[in-house]
Formats: C-alpha cells, structure tokens, sequence
C-alpha cells in the first residue's frame, strides 16, 4: 500500500515481472487496506511510510495481532524509520525509487523464510541435546544459565525475545527461532510464531474465537495458540 499511484504502478510492475507473486489489491487508505488484507489474507504486504490518512508503521502495528500476520515490507521514500519498522518485525525496507535487482533480493529473501518455516520439524529428533537440562542466554550483557524445568514460555515481541521463567522474566538477545534450537525436551512446544510454551506449566486450554485457543499458564498469564499449531496441539495434548 503507498499513496503515490505512480510509486505504485512501478512497484507492481516490478513484482508482475519478477513472475514471482499474484497481486491480490492494493489501496491508499489505511481502513481500506485493513479490511482488503483480512479478507484477502495474503502472504507480503507493502507498506510506505507516510500516508496521507495514518503512518505505515501503525498499520504494521495493527496487522501484528492479526491472525495470519502478512510478511510487511516497508517501500518508502524516507530512510530514518528503518529501526521503528524493525522494531514491527517487517521482513525488508526499500527506499524508492524502486530497482529491479533489489526487489528481486527482497522476494528472493521472503521465499527463503517461506521454505524455513514451511519444512516441518519433528518435534524431538530435531532439537540440539542439552543433556544439563540447563540453558545458556544473554541477558544485560550476561550470560545467565536458566534451567529448563523452570521456563514456562518464550515470547518474541517487536524484534525482541522474552523468557518467562517461575520467578522472574528475562530479556533476552536471541531470536526466539535462535532459542527454539537449543531445547532439548518435546516439552517445550512452539504454539504460534511468537511463542513456545513449556507444556508442563499449562494449567488449562480456553477456546477463543476462530477455532483458536489461549492456555493459561501457571503464573496466571495467556499465551495464544494460532490456528497454524492447533491441529499438532490438539494430537499431542489428545483433546
């Protein structure tokens, strides 16, 4: 979505070359594209920044409580805003105006995270043993060894990682996929894109709206399960 029709045409005569996606819409207000995105669900969303209704960064913002969060690439005119949309968990920025070759890189690096997350992962072989049962973070420029048994979930939020563990919550440098490689224990149970739960400190599972569910851990907090993991949830708790 940009508000200057020209920068879009270009836009999306690149991204018809690139034979690579199928444009599904594109609109100049923000209530339009919110409700042409939840109907329409597509994978990538382009965003500027300034508009002429509301900022690009809001919408992003919006769409992160989405149920199927679109990738957001960010194709702006203005290049200080590169931290805040990091801070979104926007995919790429590019300034205008528009390449060719580096609308090429962007796709090629979407398709990239695609297949990652696309290839399915067992839930035990797959993971590095740990046989301490222990594991090692930076937190505030320590390192802090954080036993596993007392971890009740990790949660990632706007390019951040948080560890909640029985008696404090640490913030963490590493991305939660970089964490997810170092469990060790089926215990541990990746429940949506933003969060992996210890399975042990689940204390009841709430249905929510959309065949969704939240799980109520033992410290009183929810964490949501997308539709994405229900199914596996469902075969490996057996309700």
């Amino acid at each position: 979505m940009d508000d200057e029709p020209l920068a879009r045409d270009e836009l999306k005569y690149l991204l018809i070359r690139s034979e690579q996606v199928e444009i599904l819409g594109e609109s100049d207000c923000i209530e339009e594209a919110v409700t042409a995105i939840t109907d329409l669900k597509p994978d990538l969303v382009f965003l500027d920044i300034e508009l002429d209704d509301d900022n690009g960064l809001n919408l992003a913002r919006q769409l992160e409580s989405h149920e199927q969060t679109p990738a957001i690439v960010f194709a702006t005119a203005y290049d200080e805003y590169a931290l805040q949309a990091f801070d979104v968990n926007a995919v790429d920025y590019i300034l205008k105006p528009f390449d060719e070759e580096r609308i090429q890189k962007t796709l090629g690096k979407i398709k990239k995270m695609q297949d990652f997350r696309n290839k399915p992962v067992p839930i035990q072989s797959s993971m590095k043993h740990n046989n301490n049962g222990k594991i090692a973070v930076l937190a505030d420029e320590r390192i802090i060894l954080l036993t596993l048994a007392d971890i009740l979930y990790f949660a990632s939020s706007e390019g951040k990682c948080k560890i909640v563990t029985i008696d404090q919550a640490y913030k963490v440098a590493d991305a939660l996929v970089v964490l997810e490689k170092k469990l060790n224990s089926a215990k541990f149970f990746r429940v949506h894109r933003s969060f992996i739960v210890n399975l042990d400190h689940v204390v009841e599972i709430e249905p929510w709206f959309n065949s969704t569910y939240n799980l109520l851990m033992k410290d009183g907090s929810k964490v949501p399960v997308s539709r994405t993991y229900v199914k596996e949830l469902k075969q490996l708790l057996g309700f």
